[in-house]
């Protein structure tokens, strides 16, 4: 048979520009979408799955895709951007408090959350000792995008929301391993053994995440990159080559790409707003992704017999299994009821376990697509229940209240708002806006110069203050005079105080 079906036609400039418009509109109607999220209170992972899942076979869309190994993949690489936007904008002076706790919850926490869940799954759903020990496993991590959307817009102690972000970090690791380990054909390694190897994998994890992010911390501040916009792009590949070098090691690369992002995020790097906002910018991007992919991959007609299971399981795991595990795991730590009990009920399922339930597909477990459904279910009821109700419960339980503050976003998002502008202005050898007192630079009214930076030291400018070479001056401006304030500043460069009186004519003397 000559030519090619329509199915064998290869891609085309035409095909290309549909598959852009497509994905532009999707990225489109995911971020519209984000303010919903905001205001019910909702994580984003509920509304992307949405998307996907009306994009699937059963919705409006009918796109057929079934593909278990490349949305592994492709969820790999996004959690690896997911966790590395979160230790950027983890604090270490919030989380280090909480990391003793944070890894008694990532370990032992895990170790009562699967034997709990997989128990009921046995004795309650019926499902055979393998398929229970896999759900058991994979929903016993908790999921980084969730928590960070959910807890950063809460008015939480920094302890419970250091001890929630950094489990969420933690888990990853134990978890991959043990469901990697019971979707192995074969019988099931002994426990010690997975003991040790959960263990060896952290330490080598924890190890070259350390080392990477110092390393890398270290460069940047040292090596001057020739453009600002390279600094985001160079700190998002170090925390990929944290994770590489971590995998690769047979270590474990997510625990690697979170510690070596949280050390680059408190190292003070250059053009750190920047860098910022580029990686929230990726983070959003690959929660997009990730979700509505995720989203697609479901057959909803299918999940009709998985429903109650996915109910019960659930409701065992969010009442009984989590509590208890929290319980177990603070013990040493004296931490007051009112907050272990806000850690269990905020112990949010997201995207990871939906990942993690694709691994026995791949490996071609006996009901993995029943594994994946329950999962699945699992993860959106409770969600639905869990995500709204932390801000009720919080206030119920007296937290966050008594003068508790949420942390404040302050970048150029706010001065867009109230039409304003931020300028960066250095004074170089030749300017002669050396010596000019900073009330004489007569800037137009609705602009000021609010900090000047010399020698490495930042202090507020008072109008007396003698500006000099080298200084940085950052200047506010609001939008109206935004122009006439930079023209103002390029004409004192050029020509001192007098400029506009003595010097070029119209040189911005907006008085």
């Amino acid at each position: 048979m000559t030519g090619l079906t329509r199915k064998e036609q290869p891609l085309t400039v035409h095909h290309l520009n549909q598959l852009l418009l497509v994905c532009s509109l999707v990225l489109l109607v995911a971020v519209a979408a984000v303010r919903i999220s905001s205001r019910s209170g909702l994580p984003t992972l509920l509304v992307y799955l949405g998307i996907g899942v009306a994009m699937g076979q059963d919705g409006i869309g009918d796109v057929h895709f079934n593909n278990a190994e490349l949305t592994q993949v492709i969820g790999y690489a996004a959690l690896v951007v997911i966790l590395a936007e979160g230790g950027l904008g983890t604090k270490w002076k919030e989380i280090k408090p909480a990391l003793p706790a944070a890894t008694s919850l990532a370990l032992v926490g895990v170790a009562v959350s699967v034997g709990v869940t997989a128990t009921a799954a046995h004795y309650l759903i019926g499902l055979e000792w393998r398929q229970a020990l896999i759900i058991g496993a994979v929903v016993s991590s908790t999921d980084a995008a969730a928590v960070f959307s959910v807890l950063r817009k809460l008015p939480l102690p920094a302890r419970v929301t250091g001890v929630l972000e950094a489990e969420s970090g933690f888990n990853d690791a134990p978890v991959v391993i043990l469901v990697v380990a019971f979707s192995t054909a074969g019988p099931v390694e002994h426990w010690y053994a997975l003991l040790g190897e959960i263990a060896l994998e952290l330490a080598i994890g924890a190890a070259i995440g350390i080392a990477v992010g110092f390393l890398g911390s270290y460069g940047l501040r040292h090596v001057a990159l020739p453009a600002s916009g390279l600094y985001p792009i160079a700190v998002m590949a170090i925390a990929v080559v944290a994770y590489a070098a971590g995998a690769l090691a047979h270590g474990s690369g997510f625990l690697a790409v979170y510690l070596a992002s949280m050390l680059l995020g408190n190292a003070k790097l250059p053009h750190w707003p920047a860098t910022r906002g580029f990686a929230e910018g990726l983070g959003w991007i690959a929660q997009i992704g990730m979700f509505v992919l995720l989203g697609l991959l479901v057959t909803p007609h299918e999940m009709g017999d998985d429903i109650w299971p996915a109910l019960v399981i659930g409701l065992v795991l969010t009442m009984v299994a989590r509590p208890l595990s929290v319980v177990l795991s603070l013990l040493p730590f004296r931490i007051p009821w009112q907050e272990q009990t806000l850690m269990s009920w905020a112990g949010l399922r997201g995207a990871v376990p939906i990942i993690l339930a694709t691994i026995p597909m791949v490996s071609g477990i006996e009901e993995s697509r029943r594994i994946f459904n329950i999962v699945f279910v699992l993860v959106v009821v409770y969600t639905l229940i869990q995500g709204p109700t932390l801000p009720w419960l919080a206030r119920k339980l007296r937290l966050g209240e008594s003068g508790e503050a949420s942390d404040l976003g302050i970048e150029s998002a706010p001065l867009e708002r109230l039409r304003g502008h931020l300028l960066s202005v250095a004074i170089p050898k030749g300017s002669r806006m050396h010596g000019v007192e900073v009330g004489e630079l007569r800037l137009p009214a609705g602009a000021a110069v609010t900090l000047v930076v010399r020698d490495g030291k930042s202090f507020v400018p008072l109008p007396t203050t003698v500006l000099r070479r080298g200084d940085e001056l950052l200047v506010v401006a609001t939008d109206p005079v935004r122009d006439a304030a930079e023209r103002r500043l390029r004409a004192v460069g050029q020509g001192g105080k007098l400029a506009g009186w003595l010097g070029p004519a119209g040189e911005g003397d907006d008085r």
